[in-house]
């Protein structure tokens, strides 16, 4: 048998960083990114109901994509990046 580990300790290529964590969640703008995906936007807005009653993060960006396959448009990351501190992806099925 062979085993295989899939952890990696380094993300994506040489020279990409991850982008700084928030040290607290308290007050955060979010943005959240439905992939149309059965029950994605369900599980959004819990994830976003649970964090402004636990940290008072608001949602300031909800986007939806064309289809889980298609990329998010520039006018949608453009967004994101000026009026979200943090971004929640949703994955639904």
């Amino acid at each position: 048998m062979r085993l295989f580990d899939p952890t990696t300790r380094r993300a994506g290529p040489p020279g990409l960083a991850l982008a700084p964590r928030p040290r607290s969640l308290a007050g955060l703008r979010l943005g959240l990114v439905d992939n149309r995906k059965v029950n994605a936007a369900a599980i959004l807005e819990r994830i976003a109901d649970r964090l402004a009653a636990r940290h008072g993060a608001r949602v300031t960006v909800r986007r939806v994509k064309r289809s889980p396959s298609h990329e998010i448009d520039g006018q949608a990351i453009a967004a994101l990046k000026r009026d979200a501190d943090l971004v929640i992806a949703g994955v639904g099925d």
